[in-house]
Order: structure tokens, then sequence, then C-alpha cells
């Protein structure tokens, strides 16, 4: 199996509408749409490529070359510009496979080289155990659990905050 992670070109439009409608989305943002849409997928590969390298680093993941999932790494803004947020995604069917564990560990040695930030946080939902084994593989530690810190459809979540400092 080979794992590896690749910048998002506008040729992968289908590829980025068919993964962000089929992950599942129990622990994401809100901020994804669905249904994930031309449009979104435009806008989005739109924005990643302008943004690329400069305020964030964004990746497909592929295995033996189909994507996957998705990684990046965004700086945050104003006094916390010298942190960035880690968020990923991952198709159901490759799940417990070690692939987002290589690509956690790819995207993290990569922001620390190509942006400037001292630290990299990550927030998971506390009933997403398998997304806190990722970060902790990776040397990431939990420096904080927010009690009622997020609500996804309805349901109020704790928040486990993990980072990495440089």
């Amino acid at each position: 199996m080979n794992i590896q992670l690749r910048k998002w070109i506008l040729s992968d439009k289908e590829s980025l509408k068919a993964l962000c409608n089929a992950v599942d989305r129990q622990y994401l943002s809100d901020r994804l749409p669905s249904p994930y849409t031309d449009s979104d997928a435009e806008w989005w590969l739109n924005m990643v490529t302008e943004a690329e390298g400069k305020t964030g680093l964004f990746r497909a993941v592929t295995v033996d070359g189909q994507v996957v999932g998705s990684i990046s790494v965004e700086r945050r803004e104003d006094v916390y510009r010298i942190d960035g947020e880690l968020g990923y995604m991952l198709l159901t069917d490759h799940w417990s496979q070690g692939i987002m564990t290589q690509a956690v560990a790819q995207i993290t040695r990569l922001a620390f080289e190509l942006l400037d930030i001292q630290r990299i946080s990550a927030h998971v939902f506390a009933p997403n155990i398998a997304s806190a084994k990722v970060l902790e593989k990776n040397g990431y530690e939990l420096e904080a659990t927010i009690r009622k810190g997020a609500i996804k459809d309805g349901k109020v979540y704790t928040v486990m905050r993990y980072g990495m400092v440089r």
C-alpha cells in the first residue's frame, strides 16, 4: 500500500466531490457542505491553490494513486498565528489501516518545515477515540479537555485539544 500526500489541483474536482459526499461526517466540522456540489469543490480548490504555503498546507491523501482522504494544517490568525490547526478526513473503507497515522506524520513534518508556526493543534470530539490515537501515535499531547465544547447534529460534545510544539 503506497500512501502519499499530494497538493490538490483543479482537476481533482470530481475526486473531491466524491470524497466529501461519501465521508462519515459524524465528527467533522459543519463547515463542510452537504451535499457537496460542483461549486463547493471549485471554490475550495481555488481557495487552497491560492492559500497553499502561505496560510496553510492542503493535501489529498492517496493510496495507490486513489484519493481516499484529505488533510490540512491551516495557520490561525491574529495573535494565534504561530499555531496551525490540523484537520483530516478519511473514507471509512480505509479506517484502521494506519493510513491517517502516516498522513499526520507527513503533514506535521511539512507544516513545521514550510509554515511560520511554532505549534500545531488538533481538536477531537471525545468519542472519536481512533482520531485521538492517531494523534498520540504521532507525538501529539492532550493539552485540554473542553467540556461541552462543541455541538454537532444537536448533540453537545466534550472536545479534546491536542498539540505539538516545534
